[in-house]
């Protein structure tokens, strides 16, 4: 599963991590948020190991959110060495997501 990191966690979990991070910038009302929920945990499931998937909650952390310019939910980024390397709007399928890691 997926795990809600806040903004005071955001430093070590993601930008000091040495393996890649795909960060889910989501929010509580957000429908398509909550449909793309069960793809992310499957997806982290899968890439557990060799990268870590977590997700910020637009409304508890803004300040994330409006530092990597989180316009709309979902935003999914794909950190490597603590830099946003990819980045992908609205829900996405799962081998959409895998293939963010390749």
């Amino acid at each position: 599963m997926s795990e809600i990191i806040s903004s005071a966690e955001f430093q070590s979990k993601v930008l000091q991590a040495t393996e890649p991070v795909l960060v889910d910038f989501f929010a509580t009302w957000c429908g398509p948020c909550k449909m793309l929920a069960p793809t992310l945990d499957a997806v982290a499931a899968e890439v557990a190991g060799r990268a870590k998937v977590y997700k910020v909650d637009v409304d508890q952390s803004p300040d994330v959110a409006a530092q990597y310019g989180v316009m709309s939910v979902p935003t999914l980024i794909l950190f490597k060495g603590g830099q946003p390397v990819k980045q992908m709007v609205g829900a996405q399928p799962k081998p959409a997501l895998l293939a963010l890691f390749d």
